[in-house]
Formats: structure tokens, C-alpha cells, sequence
């Protein structure tokens, strides 16, 4: 397992375009997929140990989100003939448990991910009302386990600013994960 940091926020940088396949048996674009406010793109997994100290705190947080006009869409990019955790049975398995208030897509072909620049899981792209990127992140000072419940939520807060403002914080702390399992 490779341990990476996303790069720095490419503000305004424009939404990537994408059309696939959920969980829920529906196709999902960006535009299908955003809120009034902004939509949250986030590249997760089944298997990292990094997604899984934090699921219960991304579902918390893109419920939350929500209420702001902030919608939420995660992507799996992973290769799921090298992780078998992460096949598309299991991530019905994996929303279904946890109750995803988002869409899981599936993206077979890794062209997502590529396009995007995703490099870990997680991976958190957050864009504004004009779908122009304002937060590329971390959610909160988790790693392998899952921090103190009162730390910062860095995404949660960041979103929120992003969705009464339309801007993101200036300085933003990378997310750190899982290196994406390429084909």
C-alpha cells in the first residue's frame, strides 16, 4: 500500500464531465448529480484503510452538506480484478450498510480518475454553484484511524463556506490515502 497526498487546489478550474454507472441501477453525470450549491466529486474505496476510519464521517458530513445545497457523488476508480473488495457488489453492499446519502458510481475504465487527477482515496474535489473547483482537501486530521471527534472538519467547513460564498478557503490541508490501484 502507497501512502499519497493530493496536490494543491487548481481554483475555478472547471468541473470534469463523466457519465456512469451507480450502485442505484442509474447513470450519473455532474449535472444530474449537483446541488443548488456546489457538488462534492469524492474518489473512495472499499478496501482503504484510510476511507474506512472515516466513512461514517463523510456520511455525516455530505448529509450535512446538504442542507447548503451541496451534493455529494463518489467515485471508485480502483481495479477491482486486483482488489476484490472493491467490485461493484461490494460497493452496493458497502452504500447499503453505511446508508450513502450520495451516488457510488462505478468507473470501470479508470478514465474518471485519470481526467480528474485523483491519486488517493480519498480524493475530494469540491466545486461551487458554477462548477468551478474550491476545494481539493482533506476531511479532518484523520489517517489509518479516525481522529478525535473534535477536531476540525476541515471538508464540512470548507463546503459550507464554499456554498454561501462560492469561494474556497485559501489554505487548504491535502487529503492523504490510499495510492489508486491502476490497471
Amino acid at each position: 500500500m502507497v501512502s499519497l497526498e493530493t496536490p494543491v487546489c487548481d481554483f475555478d478550474q472547471p468541473v470534469v464531465d463523466f457519465s456512469l454507472p451507480g450502485v442505484d441501477g442509474k447513470i450519473w453525470t455532474p449535472e444530474s448529480a449537483r446541488g443548488e450549491n456546489g457538488l462534492l466529486v469524492m474518489f473512495i474505496c472499499n478496501h482503504c484503510p484510510y476511507v474506512k476510519s472515516i466513512r461514517d464521517r463523510i456520511v455525516r458530513d455530505t448529509r450535512e452538506l446538504m442542507d447548503y445545497g451541496v451534493n455529494t457523488v463518489a467515485i471508485m476508480s480502483n481495479d477491482p480484478a486486483e482488489y476484490a473488495e472493491d467490485s461493484f457488489e461490494n460497493m452496493q453492499k458497502i452504500a447499503k450498510e453505511y446508508d450513502f446519502p450520495f451516488p457510488y458510481l462505478l468507473d470501470e475504465t479508470q478514465d474518471v480518475a485519470k481526467a480528474y487527477g485523483a491519486v488517493c482515496t480519498p480524493d475530494f474535489f469540491g466545486y461551487n454553484k458554477s462548477m468551478q473547483l474550491q476545494y481539493r482537501g482533506r476531511l479532518d486530521e484523520s489517517r489509518k484511524e479516525a481522529a478525535a471527534d473534535d477536531v476540525k472538519r476541515d471538508l464540512f467547513d470548507a463546503m459550507k463556506q464554499v456554498a454561501l460564498t462560492g469561494s474556497g478557503p485559501e489554505n487548504q490541508i491535502p487529503s492523504m490515502g490510499c495510492s489508486i490501484k491502476w490497471k
